[in-house]
């Protein structure tokens, strides 16, 4: 009886993996869990949310600004959907993160369709397991950023070329297709701008070209009615904003966060054209082994059909490996470099995984980088006690230390648990590999998001949430000197402005910046503390008493 049901074990996996529960299982812990408590993170979350709230407090639905100066990182789209959902939640965590959780899941539902339709039911719901589980989307899920919204988009115009390529071939009509398409270029353009139809159009060309349909390319590419849809979406907010901004949006968004961000490094993030190499296990994480084990499989199928041909078993592969090269290239040769850009190209591996899942072959390769990153999480407590000690800078060694403790809980035996499932299930042989390291993807995700996410927010933003908090319960005006933390300004529902304080104001500054503040103060005044936590100090400046 014990052998039976052994045998029977994965069976029942298999069937719980395959079944609508497991989705809805992952959606709460990668994308929903704890999503309604954590502090907003800074600088993004903080900047969005931000920017979302005074545009609503202002009545001004056209032009965002942060801290009440104008903000041209990014186009209206997010902010409006940002601003529907605080109006029925409240300025409060979740009303921010909502629309992000809410496009995350209308992105795996867009892929297990696409997936449906040109592979199978089976495919599609490992595809959708994989990609709510991958460690990069389950942080932009509940981040109350553009992001998920933007591959959202990105993905649904991909899907929707590659679906015209299968009409054109079959001779199906194609109008619809294309209206659809051009509609998902102009909404991902009002999210992120330009990015969200230069890929699209770049893979799709070279898509065409190497199956040997350059004509459809060029029918698809000059069908005005699909560029007025694209327009339509498009210009009436681009109209709105010169209105009120003048030129300062096109200057802004188009020529510094487009153009110059490329060319040049912004705020730190530059990198080497084998930054995204370093990146891509960990964006991919527990699948990145998965993918080291189905290369070989993939490469042969792409060798079965030349190029030029129309039809064939490996158009489709050849396809998705298109897209994920071309925002890989692009990117690892751009001046300014975050590990999210790369999942603009990551929806086709997630399919290419789901598509070759592994069986039994290869099977400690699909495990070891999991097992060692594993193991990097169980070492955690002992990794930041290490970097404490050798912190030099006071405002590192604050922030060290709080982490330290924060991980000295619970936590020093909780984490290494991802690495005791992990090699358990790497050497249960009789469970094929795609499953354990799907179920190794669940507890990585609780992980995350239960142990290690409360702990690390907690130091780094926990303080600015309470400073907020007895900065609304002193009064005043506030002000802040050398700290960007835009979630400040959310919390305390008011703009936070940038200068020396003066008499009778509030100060949110870095505790090892406070001399600073104090030295630029004018004579006779001085810093009384209200609040000081880890780095965070928030003080009242008054005069000074005499004796």
């Amino acid at each position: 009886m014990p052998a039976m049901q052994a045998r029977s074990l994965p069976f029942a996996i298999e069937r719980f993996l395959l079944s609508p529960l497991s989705l809805v299982l992952a959606v709460l812990i990668a994308f929903v869990l704890n999503a309604y408590s954590l502090p907003l993170t800074d600088v993004d979350e903080g900047a969005f949310s931000e920017a979302t709230r005074e545009m609503m407090a202002r009545g001004n639905l056209v032009s965002p600004t942060l801290n009440d100066a104008p903000r041209h990182d990014k186009p209206i789209l997010i902010y409006w959907a940002q601003a529907v959902s605080v109006s029925v939640l409240g300025v409060r965590e979740i009303g921010f993160r909502l629309p992000s959780i809410v496009f995350a899941v209308l992105w795996m539902l867009a892929l297990y369709r696409f997936c449906a339709r040109h592979a199978d039911r089976r495919t599609a719901q490992v595809a959708a397991l994989v990609m709510a589980l991958s460690l990069a989307v389950g942080f932009i899920a509940k981040a109350a950023i553009s992001d998920a919204l933007l591959n959202l988009f990105i993905a649904l115009s991909m899907f929707g070329i590659y679906d015209y390529f299968c009409a054109e071939r079959d001779g199906r009509p194609t109008r619809r297709l294309l209206y659809y398409t051009y509609a998902m270029l102009g909404l991902g353009f009002l999210t992120k701008g330009p990015v969200a139809v230069f890929f699209p159009l770049l893979v799709s060309g070279l898509f065409f070209v190497s199956a040997g349909a350059w004509r459809a390319w060029l029918r698809a590419l000059f069908f005005w009615p699909g560029w007025l849809v694209f327009l339509a979406i498009v210009v009436p907010w681009h109209v709105a904003v010169y209105l009120d901004q003048g030129d300062a949006f096109f200057r802004g968004f188009y020529l510094k966060h487009n153009v110059n961000r490329y060319s040049n490094t912004f705020e730190g993030h530059g990198g080497k054209w084998y930054y995204y190499l370093v990146v891509l296990p960990f964006v991919l994480m527990p699948f990145f082994g998965w993918l080291l084990a189905i290369v070989g499989k993939v490469g042969n199928r792409l060798r079965r059909t030349p190029l030029g041909a129309r039809q064939g078993d490996g158009l489709f592969e050849r396809f998705l490996l298109i897209w994920f090269v071309v925002v890989f290239v692009f990117f690892s040769f751009s001046g300014t470099q975050l590990p999210h850009y790369l999942l603009y190209g990551c929806t086709p591996v997630f399919i290419l995984l789901a598509a070759y899942r592994p069986e039994s072959e290869r099977r400690w390769l699909a495990y070891l980088p999991l097992i060692l990153f594993a193991l990097v999480l169980a070492a955690l407590p002992e990794i930041l006690a290490l970097a404490a000690g050798k912190a030099g800078k006071p405002f590192e060694k604050t922030l060290l230390d709080g982490l330290v403790l924060a991980f000295s809980d619970e936590a020093r035996w909780l984490l290494p648990l991802l690495a005791v499932v992990s090699i358990g299930l790497a050497l249960w042989r009789s469970l094929p590999v795609w499953q354990g390291v799907v179920l190794a993807g669940l507890v990585q995700a609780l992980m995350v998001t239960a142990v290690i996410a409360p702990r690390a927010i907690g130091v780094t933003q926990g303080p600015i949430r309470e400073a907020a908090r007895v900065a609304n319960e002193a009064g005043g005006n506030v002000v802040a000197w050398r700290i960007i933390m835009p979630s400040f300004s959310v919390y305390r529902q008011a703009a936070t402005p940038t200068r020396v304080p003066v008499e009778g104001e509030l100060v949110l500054t870095r505790t090892d910046r406070q001399p600073e503040v104090q030295a630029l103060l004018a004579p006779g005044l001085q810093m009384r503390n209200l609040y000081q936590k880890s780095f965070v100090t928030l003080a009242r400046v008054e005069r000074e008493e005499r004796p």
